[in-house]
């Protein structure tokens, strides 16, 4: 019976978005494997492909089943040259799987409620169990490797103790607490996803073949690099190291690698993921400064994701995702065909 239920707008949208990012993540995993060196890299880079691959096969067949158009995505004759010269070294392949893990663990964490039909439910439900064995055999390797950068660790308190000072939620003057586990986490968190995305905007840039979408993407290249320090900055006040960045990692290529389309889709994807741990930390941060540097970043990126929108639109390569009906739209068109008829 549960079977035989109609797709929901939640279900649809998280089938849609997956079905876009693993369409996106298999050009990145197909080009990183082919110059994959590394032979305790190559099979995570493989296995993940393997993965994104098997979600595309089943999306693909509950949409048919549905009579719903499956999305065009991306395509690995038009989105990525495989064999074009590599474009980041193997410990980036390695610290961007054991990331799109943690994307997907989250992403699906927020699709699982929403599933209603049982095909779909146990999708995103495999889907997590995979993102969580991504994480797992990451982690491994890059531990082995000296890769894995730790967030800092806390002291061990002496006893159980209460906060007595309204001062706990001040930041601007006087003194300013310590900074609490779950803010160093988050800041750690994203210091570290910017790092990453920072890398990946450098590489991006040197292959872009349009001129507007190369200034773009060294806007948010600066962007990401100004968070970093930003971030740093609140861990290094309160003598806390800061993580890794990873802009070594990229090659010197400037041969083409991704179209400007997937390029482009990734950075505001990986943008709109910010907003969302931004938003996140905001929650978690009582201190009043924390809360409003986060604010003010949400603003700018969000203005830089908007610009980054209007492109694609521009070019023709924003695919629409699933949407409400438009009644206006479907009377003006009922009205055309009325006086077309006379």
């Amino acid at each position: 019976m549960v079977g035989k239920l109609r797709l929901t707008s939640a279900e649809l949208t998280y089938l849609w978005n997956t079905y876009m990012n693993d369409t996106g993540a298999i050009c990145h995993l197909e080009h990183e494997l082919h110059n994959a060196e590394d032979e305790e890299i190559k099979p995570l880079i493989l296995h993940a492909l393997e993965i994104s691959k098997s979600h595309i096969k089943k999306i693909t067949d509950i949409l048919k089943k549905e009579n719903y158009p499956v999305p065009y995505g991306f395509k690995l004759n038009e989105d990525v040259d495989v064999r074009a010269p590599r474009l980041f070294s193997d410990s980036y392949a390695l610290i961007a799987t054991n990331i799109l893990g943690k994307t997907g663990l989250c992403a699906y964490s927020t699709a699982l409620p929403f599933a209603v039909r049982d095909d779909v439910y146990h999708f995103f439900s495999n889907c997590l169990r995979e993102s969580d064995e991504i994480i797992r055999q990451t982690n491994e390797v890059m531990l082995s490797k000296g890769l894995y950068s730790k967030s800092p660790y806390l002291p061990t308190p002496e006893n159980v103790d209460f906060v007595k000072k309204k001062s706990f939620l001040a930041g601007y003057f006087g003194d300013k607490r310590p900074l609490l586990g779950t803010e160093i986490t988050n800041l750690y968190a994203n210091f570290q996803r910017n790092a990453l995305g920072s890398a990946t905007m450098i590489g991006y840039s040197q292959v872009a073949n349009k001129s507007d979408v190369t200034d773009y993407i060294l806007r948010g290249k600066e962007i990401a690099q100004k968070h970093c320090e930003i971030f740093g900055n609140y861990l290094n006040e309160h003598d806390l190291p800061s993580p890794a960045t990873w802009g070594a990692e990229v090659t010197d290529s400037t041969t083409y690698t991704f179209s400007d389309k997937k390029m482009l889709f990734y950075v505001t994807l990986l943008t709109s993921l910010s907003v969302g741990y931004y938003g996140a930390s905001i929650s978690a941060s009582p201190r009043r400064d924390i809360g409003v540097m986060y604010s003010r970043l949400i603003g700018e990126i969000l203005k830089f994701a908007d610009d980054g929108t209007k492109m694609m639109i521009k070019y023709g390569w924003l695919e629409e995702p699933p949407r409400a009906l438009d009644r206006d739209e479907l009377a003006n068109k009922h009205k055309e065909s009325f006086i077309g008829g006379y």
